[in-house]
């Protein structure tokens, strides 16, 4: 686990930017690489990294990482950055050992620049991992950028004069001496709404773009400028309604095990997170059979949180450790520890943070590394792909069941406008009451907003064969991981990579998600009928991640296959009360949203919370950046 930085142009030209300066970029993710760093400068291009030393550790794994010179040059014909890991890097070493590739370390860094260079990007359909990389092939003068199907690792790029910019971190591209930051408004308005700093490709910066998971940028530097084409490399399967109950249990179980015992590779201590609900017991009990020494962490508030009952994260998660028998162990949150680590978040990340959760997970991480764990094993993933969110599945349920009834090319477009107004922080109707004129002008009315979910919504019925009886509530499913899903990935990237630990998801694997995907929905989510004579406001009862429930039903404890979703529960709404009132002092809130809109929050922020965490978010940054 890595960070990356490349600054490229085109061939005859060289980086703009000094040594010095390219060091300074890549060292505003420090945190991402204590154990090392490198630069290189050939010809036009310039590649740097930070490494968190993880497989092999030694200075074989050092980048950017060369292949062996070419016997017509004396020079290396590829160099790569490398952020991630290799799930199946024994088997792709043995295919490329068939073929007479020695290798000189046991890093797998090196497995995928000798795979690059034996299979080109015939290598991305044969990896499986998590990963966001560079690599550039002197020869043929062209960049290749890629970043693993579900997105698991993050990777940005921008264009800066003549040059191509891509990091780990938009803190690096911001660092460049030639680029000017500016809020890219359409993304602002969206925060408020989604709370999300990555849209499509979109993110809160003018001008800086994110790769998206399962994509592939290919840019050719032979020519007067940069010329940049991206394509998907992945979409997903379509579903398989012959599968019966047993065999989706099995099958999801199957895939889980595989992915778990795989990401279990590690030459640092390894550990796992632990709320005691269903995804993080599953993957726990997993490494814990492997690994009966495993460690585990929860994370949890030091008071309730105010919208859930029952046991809380904390004593759900010791009574699922005590079981599987891992040596547990706490982070518990105040609200002093959550305000400054929201504050330390944006300041080191540059972007508004997404989700309360976030500073529960770097809480965790921050203690986990200080035992001496560096990797974690997470369970963010199977809500997306199972449907385990209930009230969004609801949601689902309604608007496929009133969009089947109608007719017309517009169906698909109208489910996903019904997705996003569903879900939302900050409905677009309330915008006008919100918003300054001029940030609404400058936001186009959230047009972007609309025709990013529109378009995630016909990505997801295009893989699914349409919106049908048989594919629409799928159809709904797959959106929720097209928008959903990276942004929990980017949180736990974030938070863990904050206190150098590494995050790894089994759930979110290419491999987990084709059986996830191609279940029939009875095997996911089922919502039932209304019994007759139940009162006007009954909801009908649900059944959520179906599957993976019965595939651990018997191996876990029943409080944790049967325990309703929670998510690192804080009481956030008292804790973020001290910044809503803030806001009116504020220079950038003052200037994107209306006073008497900051005075209302202000004066009811517990009442106002959805108002008040995305706004005193987009302050905080905002201050921080552009006041």
């Amino acid at each position: 686990m890595c960070g990356i930085l490349g600054i490229v142009t085109t061939h005859g030209r060289e980086p703009s930017v000094t040594d010095e300066r390219a060091r300074a970029m890549r060292d505003t993710f420090a945190h991402r690489g204590p154990d090392g760093e490198g630069l290189y400068r050939r010809e036009n291009v310039l590649l740097a990294h930070r490494r968190l030393a993880v497989i092999d550790p030694s200075d074989a794994g050092h980048q950017p990482m060369l292949s062996e010179p070419d016997p017509a040059t004396g020079l290396p014909r590829f160099a790569i950055v490398y952020n991630g890991e290799l799930y199946n890097d024994a088997d792709l070493r043995a295919q490329l050992a068939a073929r007479g590739v020695r290798f000189r370390s046991t890093c797998d860094t090196e497995t995928l620049l000798r795979a690059w260079a034996t299979w080109g990007t015939e290598t991305l359909a044969r990896a499986r991992g998590m990963f966001a990389f560079g690599v550039y092939d002197f020869a043929l003068r062209t960049l290749t950028l890629a970043r693993d199907p579900i997105g698991v690792k993050p990777l940005y790029y921008a264009s800066v004069g003549s040059e191509l910019v891509f990091a780990s971190e938009p803190s690096a591209i911001l660092a460049h001496p030639g680029f000017s930051a500016k809020p890219d408004w359409a993304m602002v308005s969206a925060y408020l709404s989604t709370s999300r700093t990555v849209l499509g490709d979109r993110t809160m910066f003018e001008g800086v773009r994110a790769l998206r998971p399962g994509h592939v940028l290919k840019a050719d530097l032979d020519a007067r400028a940069v010329r940049a084409h991206i394509e998907a490399y992945w979409t997903g399967p379509t579903i398989d309604d012959t599968m019966d109950d047993e065999s989706s249990a099995i099958r999801v179980r199957e895939a889980l095990e595989c992915s778990a015992h795989a990401q279990l590779r590690s030459d640092v201590p390894i550990c796992t997170l632990l709320s005691g609900g269903l995804d993080s017991s599953a993957i726990a009990s997993i490494a814990c059979a492997r690994n009966p020494s495993l460690r585990s962490y929860a994370a949890g508030a030091s008071e309730p949180d105010g919208f859930h009952t029952g046991p809380g994260d904390l004593a759900v998660a010791r009574d699922v450790a005590s079981r599987i028998g891992t040596d547990h162990a706490e982070a518990v949150l105040n609200a002093a520890g959550f305000r400054e680590r929201w504050s330390r978040i944006v300041r080191a990340t540059r972007v508004p943070m997404s989700t309360p959760n976030e500073t529960a997970i770097l809480a965790v991480a921050e203690r986990l590394r200080a035992d001496g764990c560096v990797v974690t094993l997470s369970g963010e993933g199977a809500d997306e792909l199972l449907g385990g969110y209930e009230g969004p599945m609801r949601n689902a349920f309604a608007t496929a069941s009133d969009l089947l009834a109608c007719a017309g090319v517009e169906v698909i477009d109208r489910a996903g406008e019904r997705e996003l107004l569903g879900a939302c922080w900050v409905s677009p109707e309330l915008k006008p009451a919100v918003l300054e004129q001029e940030t609404l002008h400058l936001a186009a009315r959230d047009a972007f907003l609309f025709e990013s979910y529109r378009a995630m919504m016909r990505e997801s019925c295009a893989q699914l064969g349409g919106y049908d009886e048989r594919t629409a509530l799928a159809a709904h499913l797959g959106l929720h991981r097209r928008v959903n899903l990276p942004g929990l990935l980017q949180r736990l990237d974030t938070a863990t990579m904050l206190a150098s630990v590494e995050g790894r998801t089994p759930f979110a694997d290419a491999g987990v998600a084709m059986v996830c995907e191609s279940l029939p929905m009875r095997a996911r989510f089922v919502q039932e009928a209304v019994s007759i004579g139940a009162p006007p406001d009954t909801l009908a009862p649900v059944r959520t991640k179906i599957a993976l429930r019965e595939a651990f039903r018997g191996c876990l404890p029943g409080v944790a296959v049967d325990r309703p979703k929670q998510s690192f529960p804080l009481p956030f709404t008292g804790w973020i009360a001290p910044a809503a009132r803030a806001l009116p002092e504020s220079p950038f809130a003052r200037s994107i949203f209306r006073r008497e809109t900051l005075a209302t929050v202000a004066s009811q922020p517990e009442r106002l919370w959805n108002l008040a965490w995305p706004m005193a978010n987009l302050a905080m940054w905002g201050d921080e950046l552009f006041s």
